[in-house]
């Protein structure tokens, strides 16, 4: 009798410098999503649902912190250290707007609707622009300085509510209308990660060795926040979109991806990346849960690959992830590249790419 299938990911090559954000889109009309990714090589990533890369967004100067893309996918959002935030067009690639900063942008929002930018970083300060009026000046929210640390993370909760969280211990919730906060949480350590996770409403939380799990809009009478504390710092969470009976991280202090159940118990310990693990997610369906992280080596051999390289944007030639390569090139090309890998939540079940117990190649 066989024991349980072992995890096998698999590798989305294309990236040059360490992974800084994973997000995936919503589940679309077709039942299928998009991933993108931000990375230090400053070149935003869009990929489909199996892994394959669709397209690379080139135009930023410095590495991009943070990406996202709105509720049908028609647009992504980028942030850099280049001191702008995009906005991009995912059909033709082509960047639509760039909004200067005066410093890093850490994280970007773009509302379901696609009308409203939310940004935040090391000015401290949470803007909104409005895109359907691109040209004009800004909204700060709060007035001056929105948080008194730097912003990690911003999100929309709907098309009014956004919600920054920042190194100062604070999460808020603002009005998009008045430009104040609604609500505020304070925590005992510098927040390193906060993610919206759409299908069950709550906000995923990490700051120090603790991961939180947040209504994403509480109540009056205050949030019931379940917390659990870890033998380590997370640097980001992800919680199970349909089953929420567990949770992915990932940690800057070692190169392993853990999957805990809701009460904090280990129930994996996924070996395979070569660097730390800077960003966890989920995928809307819950099938997948991918990772990215920094160097990988050539013990990527055990690994499978995605080499499916799709046609998109023209782009020029140091701009592509990959042109059709032999397997051995392609790990040549690896060697302390940033990688992002997607694993299996059900190993050995056919989906996408993996073809299952009984499936071939």
């Amino acid at each position: 009798m066989s024991g349980p299938h072992k995890a096998v990911p698999l590798v989305a090559p294309g990236h040059t410098r360490p992974v800084t954000h994973l997000s995936f889109s919503p589940l679309l009309d077709d039942n299928r999503y998009l991933l993108i990714s931000g990375c230090k090589d400053g070149n935003p990533m869009l990929r489909e649902w199996t892994g394959d890369w669709i397209g690379t967004f080139v135009g930023h100067k410095g590495a991009v912190w943070s990406t996202k893309l709105n509720w049908d996918s028609s647009r992504a959002a980028s942030g850099s250290a280049d001191f702008t935030a995009k906005i991009w067009d995912t059909y033709s690639g082509n960047s639509l707007h760039s909004f200067p900063h005066n410093h890093i942008v850490r994280s970007v929002a773009v509302t379901p609707s696609a009308s409203h930018l939310l940004t935040g970083g090391q000015e401290k300060k949470v803007r909104i622009f409005d895109l359907g009026r691109p040209d004009a000046e800004p909204d700060i929210l709060g007035g001056g300085l929105s948080h008194d640390g730097t912003i990690k993370s911003v999100v929309w909760f709907d098309e009014n509510t956004g919600v920054s969280a920042a190194d100062d211990g604070f999460i808020k919730w603002w009005d998009r209308r008045s430009l104040q906060p609604t609500r505020k949480l304070s925590f005992n350590h510098p927040i390193t990660s906060m993610e919206l996770s759409v299908q069950i409403q709550r906000l995923v939380v990490t700051y120090g060795n603790t991961v939180a799990f947040i209504p994403a809009q509480p109540s009056e009478t205050g949030a019931p926040i379940h917390s659990l504390g870890l033998p380590y710092a997370p640097s980001s969470a992800s919680v199970h979109p349909v089953w929420q009976d567990r949770f992915v991280t990932g940690s800057t202090s070692d190169e392993w991806v853990r999957v805990h159940g809701i009460d904090g118990e280990e129930r994996e310990l996924l070996k395979g990346h070569h660097g730390p693990v800077h960003c966890v997610e989920y995928s809307p369906d819950g099938e997948v849960y991918a990772s990215g992280s920094g160097a990988c080596d050539h013990s990527c051999l055990g690994t499978q690959f995605i080499l499916h390289v799709s046609p998109f944007f023209e782009l020029p030639e140091d701009g592509m992830p990959f042109p059709p390569l032999t397997r051995l090139s392609v790990l040549n090309r690896l060697h302390h590249l940033g990688t992002i890998r997607l694993w299996q939540t059900t190993p050995g079940k056919a989906y996408g790419l993996w073809q299952g117990a009984g499936g071939s190649g």
